[in-house]
Order: structure tokens, then sequence, then C-alpha cells
């Protein structure tokens, strides 16, 4: 199905657009420039709206904003926002009234003429899908990535080719509902998060399956050998499945052994080679790799190795000042990309952790903390929590490492750099999501840049 005929289609229809954040407005645009009388739902008072939303009445949405945003209204098809729960009782109500609920990434899937390369996990989803775009890129390829990454596709479908490659970054929350599958799926791991939206870890675990549960038997599904969960998905594939390890070497993937990542037992890429730092973008590289296959050189992924530097907010160098690194890991929103974070240095760090809290469980972080970490400074909702995991820990001595509570985030940023000395790290790895004191994980990671750069 093409855009036009998927926008001609809902023509003449009440369309509901439950969320007005940044993958709904090309969408809002889209049914307007279609004609179709749309409604825009969200939970921002009027008073609080950007200009964008504004211009998007201006173009002749209407709005239903405030607290009973998804009360009083009503139409035909609703496309719900990745964050809204799909069994939230004001959309269970809709659906009994007998509209269709949908989403702008059920839409893109619908209209979408190439093959898609799908990314999910629960840490390594933005750098894997980067990488995989970088490495088809230099290779040649047309490809367009978005998703969770932060660009909707959907008004750029009608630009793309059946030649063309697409790379979704894939959340739980835009799969849990998704009735389509990706021709070429990757899991990049799982683990306990995003707790406060999902009713338990089995509702996570299920939402994350739906990457690869409607794929054919010409699809592939890659999946981490090291991970308990995802190694579980492999009897569930209904297609070829690639499995990567740094622990084993799987029959079908990709290994690493020596510093060397292979594929099928063939030599790829050096660890050394490798730009970006950390045993877990070893993950990430094999990942890319199995997801490319065979569509790629060796030379094109390792020139990707050699001159990709990272992804912003992923253990990203913002300063070296009087021999002290500062490192950004704001995307560590949970304790296993923190402990990859810590992973990635050879020497003690001075961390700084805590944010908002998504109720998932920090133990396995407090012996990590202890092993790697020289000074914790807790800030946030999360930080106690973060302290008493620490504290708790069996490897833990009194002081080893000191830890201070230091609710003010800014204040924890002077403080780590004051007691910083020539030589050390400090690493902002929350651990946890920046909700607690700031709009989302990009905007801490500014600020801690700023600040960074304003010491």
């Amino acid at each position: 199905m093409t855009v036009t005929e998927y926008f001609t289609r809902l023509q003449g229809k009440r369309v509901l657009v439950l969320g007005l954040g940044v993958s709904n407005r090309p969408l809002v645009r889209l049914l307007l420039r279609f004609g179709i009388d749309v409604t825009g739902c969200d939970l921002t008072p009027r008073e609080k709206l950007d200009p964008e939303v504004l211009e998007l009445e201006r173009l002749g949405a209407k709005l239903h904003l405030g607290d009973d945003y998804l009360t009083g209204i009503s139409g035909d098809v609703a496309f719900r926002t990745p964050g809204l729960h799909p069994e939230k009782p004001e959309l269970a109500a809709l659906r009994a009234a007998g509209t269709k609920i949908t989403s702008e990434m059920e839409a893109f899937f619908e209209v979408c003429p190439c093959q898609i390369i799908g990314v999910t996990g629960s840490d390594g989803k933005t750098t894997t899908s980067t990488l995989i775009s970088e490495i088809l890129k230099h290779a040649g390829h047309r490809v367009w990535t978005g998703g969770n990454i932060g660009t909707p596709l959907l008004d750029q479908a009608e630009h793309m080719t059946p030649d063309d490659l697409v790379v979704l970054e894939l959340s739980s929350f835009q799969l849990m509902d998704l009735r389509h599958s990706c021709h070429i799926a990757v899991v990049t791991n799982l683990a306990p998060n995003h707790l406060d939206v999902h009713r338990d870890m089995a509702e996570y675990i299920d939402a994350k399956k739906h990457i690869f549960t409607r794929q054919t038997a010409q699809d592939v599904l890659i999946l981490n050998a090291d991970n308990t969960i995802t190694a579980g998905f492999a009897p569930e594939a209904a297609g070829e499945v690639r499995m990567f390890s740094r622990q084993t070497v799987p029959a079908h993937g990709a290994s690493f052994r020596d510093g060397v990542i292979r594929r099928d037992g063939v030599p790829v890429v050096r660890q050394d080679e490798i730009k970006i730092p950390g045993l877990h973008n070893v993950e990430n590289y094999m990942a890319a790799i199995l997801a490319v296959g065979d569509s790629v050189s060796d030379e094109n992924i390792r020139y990707v190795a050699k001159h990709f530097g990272g992804v912003e907010h992923r253990i990203e160098l913002v300063r070296v000042k009087d021999g002290v690194s500062y490192y950004n890991d704001s995307i560590a929103s949970s304790p296993s990309r923190t402990i990859a974070g810590l992973r990635s240095f050879r020497k003690k760090v001075i961390l700084i952790a805590g944010g908002y809290d998504k109720h998932i469980p920090y133990d396995v972080l407090g012996p990590k903390i202890v092993q790697h970490v020289k000074l914790l400074i807790c800030t946030g909702a999360t930080g106690e929590k973060i302290a008493q995991a620490t504290e708790n820990a069996e490897n833990y001595r009194e002081n080893m490492p000191e830890i201070l509570r230091i609710d003010d985030f800014y204040e924890a940023i002077r403080t780590a750099a004051r007691r910083a000395e020539a030589g050390d790290v400090v690493l902002l790895s929350p651990a946890s999501a920046a909700f607690d004191k700031f709009k989302n994980f990009m905007v801490r990671g500014a600020e801690f840049k700023k600040t960074v750069m304003e010491l």
C-alpha cells in the first residue's frame, strides 16, 4: 500500500492522534494534507504547548488538551503515542465503542516499500541501529534510519524505493501492539526496564518479541546468545536464526576470541580497530555484522569501526580539563546500561548516578559499583536506592567507594570536578531515566555537557 492509498482510505473518517510528541507531529501534518478531520489529544495544557503544536492547530487540527485529554473523545481511528499503554482504560473504552486503535509505527509498516531491519533490546539499540546504517551507507546502499532513535519515517515513506533499506530502532512501547515484524530483527539483550509502564517483566518481554513473531521463513532473527532471555527466543523463530556471543562460538553467527570478532569463524574486525570503547560495543558490532550479512564487505565494516566515534550521550567524551576526562553516558537509564559503561574504563571512575524511578531493582548494580568506582555521587529520585544497593553489596567495605548523596544535579557535577584529580574519569551514567528533573535523557546529557564546559 502506498502512502497516498493509506491516507485516502482515512478520508471522511474522524481521526484522533493521542499524544503530540515527536513521532506524531509529522503524522498530523500528513492527515491534514489529505483533508482528514483530525483531533490531537495531549496531556500538556495549552499554556505550555510549544510553537510546533500550535502551528498544527493553525493548519486545521483540533486540540483536546490537559489532564482529561483522553476523556470525552470519540473517533473512527485513533493513533496511539508509544508511551500510552494499549490497555489503558480510556483506550479500552474507545475500542469498545468501535474505534480502531493503531499507531504511527503501524502505519509506517503498512506503507514502507522496502526491507526493514529492526533493532530492539534493553541496551545498545541506538548504537547498533546506527552502526548498521553507517556500514550499509558506506557500502553504497540508500538507507533510512528512524523510529525510537528520534526520527519518524512515516512522512518520508513516499520518497523510498524498493531498493532502499530502512533501519528502525524499536522500543517496547512501539512494539506492544504492533501487528508487523521486521524482515531482519535484532534483539541486543533484555533486562528489567520500564517497569513503571509495563505491568510486569513478562509483558515487557512479550512486547519485545513482537519484532519477530510475525516473521516468515524468509526472514532473519539475530539474538544475543549470552543473554538467557534472548537466547530463549530462538525456538520461536519462523526464519533463520543467527546468534552472537562473547562467551561461546555459535554454530551460525558471530563470536569474539583473542580480541577479534569473527563471523562464522572468519575474522572480520579486531577490537583494537574499533574506535568506540567497551566490550558492550563489541557486542553491538557483532549484532550489526550479522544484520548486514553478506550485503557488505569486511572492508566496509572495518572502515566504520575505525572512523565511527559513537552516538551522542553514549559514553561521549565531553572534555578533558586539568587531566580529568568527563564522559556523558546520559542514555544509561538502567543498571545494565551503567554496568556496561563502567566496564568500558580500565580504572576506577567517579560516578554520578540517579534519576527517575522506573521501579526496577538495583541489587545487581551495587557490586559492580564497588568493583569499578572510587567515588559514587548519588542524585535524583533513585539516588538513595543506588547508594543502598552499593552499601548492601557483598564486596562493599566502608568508604570503598566513598558515597556522597547530593540531590542537586548541577552541584553533583561540580562536586565531582572538585574531588577529581589528574588522570581521573568523571562519568555521568545514571542507571535511571531523566524524568525526575529533565524532559528526557538528551536534555540531561546536554545540561551535563554545558555544566562541564563551564567548569
